[in-house]
Order: structure tokens, then sequence, then C-alpha cells
């Protein structure tokens, strides 16, 4: 059982306790009021405990976790005011994470477990672009064809686009201008380095759930100073990987410690002009997730930027200062003393804009799960280095990790670009009689994949022209194709095969609840 760790001291010391630490929690308060000081203090009292903690780095300044912590005239002063004597720095287990591969582990996903409904919001499209980015992942699972990188959504595009109008009939509308807009989409995101997010090998979320020497937890921090210049994509990263953590950890109930703590950095990120349908899918996955013993808080600068069904899932809170300047400053303070329960000795709303650097309101819960009352606390300081480390002692830590070269080299196997390619290339060596003066310009769509063109197409006049017809189809003058008998039966077998093997694979979409299944 996991002994209660103290976080902060007022008139009271409060102490949290670990039997509560997957009831999730909210860090809030206006920029420079302590509350990166209350994150670092915390991941390393969770890892103390063993706990693996995972959290992003926005401004780089957590990767003092990773060496010990020194003395200074703020610390003494502190430590003095709190009467703490026996106080020791400390480094933690680290290790760097980083999308864009440079100051981290390269992260990776497939565009399978991202799933249609995360991409369509990195891409921003609306209701209609969104149910024909739907279509493209339902046609590649009907043929099993792996969506793997941005490269295989590119051709899948060209391939539905090219064969819209029979695509049209099974599956509902595909238009040109949503295909466009996608494509437009997909532009952007290379241009801002997201493509390398997407490929193989994709991260392993066991490698996030690991502890150290000493059996203390390891501190995954994922750098995202560069990442932020494109908020959306960061959101959606981290909201992938919550939801792939949903998805893959058993049922554990409650525990005397989680097995993981996420800290949801820069929050209103997430939910700036998100769906309401993806608001309600989040809601759902944090209030279902602690059963999975997983923990996750939000930090932001103010409570009211998390939704207010969410809210009220974060049950630990730390509030530091707020501003009031404005008519608009002082509702937000208003809402966030609603948050809290209330102190007879203490005028909350009052007391949040006069707290002091590294003083909160502090409220936790109790080993019945209760909030309790809201205290006027100085949080504790780190025993890790406040403040980065250098380039080289973080290259030092990456070369030095038993992760190196898992994920520093790309793999690109054979996926739905390879196999598209594949059958144009087949198809153009068939070597198929070039049109006369009197065809259509046009050429004739891509084959379904699955599906054959006959070889003797030109099956003549008279019986045996009939026969043809009516086995192998026809071809109008327009380029227009109308399918046999034979060509019809091909198709059937072909989707059922298909069907089999499109459901297996793998798609993250928040979860079962997204209607996906994991294999």
């Amino acid at each position: 059982m996991s002994t209660r760790f103290l976080i902060a001291k007022g008139q009271d010391e409060l102490f949290f306790d670990p039997k509560m630490g997957n009831r999730h929690g909210l860090i809030a308060g206006a920029t420079g009021t302590g509350k990166t000081i209350t994150l670092q203090g915390l991941a390393e009292h969770f890892s103390d405990i063993g706990v693996p903690v995972f959290m992003s780095d926005i401004k780089g300044d957590l990767s003092g976790l990773a060496k010990p912590g020194a003395s200074n005239p703020k610390i003494d002063e502190r430590l003095k005011l709190l009467g703490i004597d026996d106080f020791k720095f400390a480094g933690y287990p680290v290790t760097f994470w980083d999308i864009f591969g440079a100051s981290g582990h390269p992260v990776r996903a497939t565009v399978s477990e991202m799933g249609p409904l995360l991409l369509s919001r990195v891409l921003n499209l609306n209701d209609t672009q969104e149910g024909v980015l739907q279509i493209l992942f339902r046609v590649a699972d009907d043929h099993g064809l792996l969506l793997l990188d941005l490269e295989d959504l590119r051709e899948m595009l060209r391939f539905i686009g090219e064969n819209a109008s029979e695509l049209t009939v099974k599956y509902g509308n595909v238009s040109t201008a949503s295909i466009g807009a996608i494509q437009r989409g997909l532009l952007q995101l290379e241009q801002q380095g997201a493509g390398k997010f997407f490929g193989e090998p994709a991260l392993n979320l066991d490698d996030l759930i690991q502890t150290g020497d000493g059996g203390r937890g390891v501190i995954n921090i994922l750098c995202a100073d560069q990442l932020m210049n494109s908020p959306r994509t960061y959101a959606t990263a981290l909201l992938w990987l919550l939801s792939e953590l949903f998805e893959r950890l058993p049922e554990v109930g409650d525990l005397d410690k989680p097995k993981l703590v996420f800290f949801f950095d820069e929050a209103h990120l997430l939910f700036d002009d998100i769906p309401k349908a993806l608001e309600d899918k989040v809601e759902q996955v944090v209030r279902l997730i602690r059963s999975k013993g997983v923990g996750v808080y939000f930090i932001t600068q103010n409570p009211i930027d998390i939704p207010e069904k969410i809210l009220g899932q974060l049950g630990n809170r730390v509030q530091h200062a707020l501003r009031a300047f404005s008519p608009r400053d002082q509702k937000a303070v208003q809402s966030a003393a609603q948050t809290f329960r209330q102190n007879p000795q203490l005028n909350v709303e009052e007391t949040i804009t006069q707290l002091a650097v590294g003083e909160a309101l502090v409220s936790l819960l109790d080993e019945t799960g209760t909030p309790g009352v809201v205290e006027r606390a100085f949080v504790l300081p780190p025993r890790a280095k406040i403040g980065p480390i250098t380039a080289a002692e973080r290259q030092e830590i990456i070369k030095s990790s038993v992760l190196f070269g898992a994920y520093e080299t790309a793999v690109n196997r054979e996926s739905a670009a390879e196999k598209l390619r594949a059958r144009v290339a087949g198809s153009a060596a068939v070597g198929a009689p070039a049109p006369s003066s009197a065809a259509s310009p046009t050429a004739a769509p891509t084959p379904l994949p699955g599906t054959t063109t006959p070889a003797s197409s030109d099956t003549g006049g008279g019986l045996v022209g009939t026969i043809g017809s009516l086995l192998f189809g026809t071809t109008g003058p327009r380029g227009g194709h109308r399918e046999g008998m034979l060509e019809a039966a091909t198709k059937s077998a072909v989707r059922s095969v298909g069907s089999g093997v499109g459901r297996s694979i793998v798609r993250g979409l928040l979860g079962s609840m997204f209607g996906g299944s994991r294999r």
C-alpha cells in the first residue's frame, strides 16, 4: 500500500492519497504563477512511489527532471517557511520523446490507428469532407489495404477520385471538392512536419509504462516546443495517446496507486472549437479510463477552459493565482471559485487574485473520494533541477536509453500506396490496345482492388460477342463500364474476403466507443 505524500503546506499539511490518483485532477493558474513547478513536483512524487508518468514539455523546462536540483535563495526561503528540514535533491529516470525525432525518441502512429474522426480534426474538415474520409477508410478496409502513412492516404485519395462514380453507388457521394480539400489539408500537415508522425514503427504503449532504478516510475517527456506551432496536431496527438491507453489497458478497478499518470499541458487547445460529438467521447474516456488505472491531469490557465462535464470528473485541484482586470477575467475568477468545496474561513473568490507565486488553493480527495475543503497553501519545491538541461545532456540520456534504436529508423513496408501503384503498373503491362480515333479520349477509371478487367473485352459481334458481354460486361463509347455476371460474382467474393481482412486493421478511434475493435 502506497503512503500518502505531502504536496503543499499552509495552516495544515496537505497530503495526496495515491489511491485517488486515478480520479484525475486539474492544475490551473495564470502564466508565471507556478503551474510548472506544481506539475514537476507531482510527477516526482508519483515516480517515487513507482508510478510511470507521461507529460508534454511545452517550454523545454521539464527536462531538468533528469538531474538533481540545487540549493538557491528562493528554495531555501520556501523550505524555511514550510519548516522542512529533511529535503533532499534528486534526479529522476526520464525518457525523452519527440514527434520530429530531434530531441527524443521518435513518436509515430499509423493512419489506421489514428482513424478518420481524429484525422478529420487534424485536417479541420467539415462534415461532408469527413464523410468522404470515412468512405476512404471503409474502402481500404473492404479491400485489405493498409493505411500506414500519409503516402498511403494520398494514393487512396487518388484512387477513390478516379473511381468516384462507382464508389458513390455503394458507399455514398464522393465529391471532387471534398477530395481536393483533404489533399490540401494533407499538404499543410506535411509542411508542418506532421508527416513524421505517421508511419512505422508505431509507438508501443508498453514502453510508456516502465520503472527505472530503485523501482521509481519512468517520467516520459514529450518535447512539444516545435509541436506547439501546430496546436491542433499537438492536441490530437495527445488525445490519440489517451484513447490508445483507454483501448489497450485492461480493467483493473481502484488500485493502491495508478498504473500511469497522464499530464495534458495547455489543455485548452484540446477543447478549442472541438465538435460536440468528440467532446462527448473525451468526457466518456476521462470518466471510464480511471477504471483502467490511469489518472489524467489537465494543466490550463483557467478552469473554464475545460467543459463542465469533464471538469466535474477532476477530483484533485490545485488553483494558482488568476488576474481579474477585466469583466471577463472577473467572471473567470467567479467560475473558478465555484469549482471548490467551500471553506467557511476563506473567501475563495477574493483569495484567487491575491495568491503569491508558488501559492495555491488546494483541494484533494480523501480516502473515501470526497473532495477536501479548499485550503490556501504553498506548494513544495521540486527535488529535481528547475529549468532545462543542456542539449548535450539530453542527447546523452537519449543514447543511453534502453529504447535507443527501437524507433530511430523508420520502416516502410508494403501498404496501400505500394499495392495501388503495383496494380496500375500491372494494368499498363497488360498492353491494352491504344484507343482508335473514334474512341473517347477520357481514360477508363482504375479498376477497384480485387476486380479484373477481362483481357478479351473486345468480344466482337454475333453469339460469341453476346455471351462475352453477358459474362464480362461491356464498355460504352464514353468509357462507361457495365459489369457482367462473372465480374459481379468475382466482386462479391472479393468483398467477402476483403471485409474480413479489413476488420483486422487496427484503428484507434477513442477506443471501442467509436465502433472500432482492436485485435
